[in-house]
């Protein structure tokens, strides 16, 4: 009798999105805060749903975490989320919450819930305040559905400086049912995650507390969204929310649920899918970059020295101009406070090694280059010091960054 692994039980769902999972509705609107852009739009679930979220680290929190934490911490369950693109409200004192509290009230009166259980997030230029009367009639013309058309609208809605949508569906069968995980996000510039001026939102119909969720989602965030970076900036506004309905009536999942592992890897690879998307999307990025790093004393180390060298301009920029230039990578690992030999340290760009034993490898620069110009790169190292694996991911540094960047605002 074969025993499946806990990735194999899952299996990813084509065209997945979120509205994947049982019971959710979305909708978007053009409000005009993005002139004539979709940049307003909510997600319903048509059952209560337990949640749990996690949020940027910059001291200048947002006000609309400051109203999703208070929501959350009131009852630990919501029924709705809304977002705006194209004003952050962020670094907006009284008022910015003020409006907050009153863009969370206009969508609980239009879905028909109560205020408490509705999430808000905003993403978009910092130190403006929202225009409420665009918000309020926006609002009034929200009407959530269950298409691939309201999933899209809600998906592109959230956007700003990305160019693709980024989403994703998957599901696994516990206590016999079919639990869904679907989840869409937004993210291109300013990422540098604990975490970044990024928005995901993830929906699964699975039976669970909000106290188990927090904690399956704590895990899945330090090993997805903290693993990448386009900018090394931390924005005012991250937030990833989850909320689960139950609506697959599974048994309620926790820790000693036989199949709780199946769920958490249900969970990590949505979230890992939206963090790739990310990474691949930076701003003016040209190629994503993924970094796997064994051999480290512990995998929390072995994060570290990714997220490192993903991390470094001089390896990002290297990769921009397809330089094998290993150099950089060694650099940046040094610079971290891992537990490491310096000689016995190995580096592959994809099949081609470019170090082994901390001692330079013969290696056809061609052969480097060409693989460097594809639009997927992996960078190997083995610190040959523990058994401690670890990846993150990014994109390359390239000149359309600096462009974007430097009109973001026009």
């Amino acid at each position: 009798m074969q025993i499946l692994s806990e990735i194999d039980k899952i299996k990813k769902v084509e065209d997945g999105n979120i509205l994947t999972p049982l019971g959710f509705k979305t909708a978007a609107v053009a409000a005009g805060i993005r002139y004539t852009k979709l940049d307003l739009g909510v997600i319903y679930s048509e059952k209560m749903a337990s949640c749990a979220a996690v949020y940027t680290t910059n001291q200048f929190q947002a006000a609309p975490i400051k109203v999703t934490q208070e929501s959350i911490a009131s009852e630990g369950i919501l029924q709705a989320v809304v977002v705006n693109s194209g004003c952050a409200n962020a670094c907006t004192g009284k008022q910015g919450y003020a409006d907050a509290i009153k863009m969370r009230a206009l969508a609980a009166e239009k879905l028909g819930v109560k205020e408490q259980h509705v999430a808000v997030a905003s993403t978009g230029v910092i130190g403006e305040y929202l225009d409420m009367e665009k918000v309020a009639k926006g609002m009034a013309l929200v009407t959530p559905g269950k298409t691939i058309q309201d999933a899209e609208a809600f998906q592109t809605a959230i956007l700003t400086t990305d160019l693709v949508m980024k989403t994703c569906g998957y599901a696994a069968v516990i206590d016999g049912k079919t639990v869904h995980v679907g989840g869409t996000a937004k993210g291109s510039g300013m990422i540098h995650p604990n975490m970044a001026t990024m928005l995901a939102f993830v929906t699964t119909d699975a039976a669970i507390s909000s106290e188990y969720l927090s904690l399956a989602l704590k895990s899945v965030t330090d090993q997805t969204f903290n693993q990448i970076t386009v900018d090394g900036d931390t924005s005012t506004n991250d937030t990833v929310l989850v909320m689960a309905n139950g609506m697959a009536e599974n048994y309620p999942l926790t820790p000693e649920h036989p199949e709780w592992g199946t769920f958490v890897q249900l969970l990590a690879m949505g979230c890992e899918s939206l963090a790739k998307q990310i990474a691949k999307d930076g701003e003016g990025a040209t190629k994503l970059v993924e970094v796997v790093v064994n051999g480290a004393i512990s995998n929390d180390e072995a994060r570290w020295v990714a997220k490192q060298i993903i991390g470094s301009n001089l390896v990002k920029t290297a990769i921009f101009g397809a330089d094998a230039n290993w150099g950089r990578i060694i650099c940046a690992i040094g610079q971290t406070h891992a537990s490491l030999n310096p000689d016995t340290v190995d580096i592959a760009l994809g099949s081609i090694k470019m170090l082994e034993n901390s001692e330079p490898c013969k290696f056809s620069e061609a052969e480097a280059q060409e693989y460097l110009s594809g639009d997927f790169i992996q960078i190997f190292v083995d610190l040959h010091y523990g058994d401690g694996n670890g990846k993150a991911w990014g994109c390359d540094l390239s000149y359309d960054y600096v462009k974007i960047n430097a009109s973001y605002r026009s």
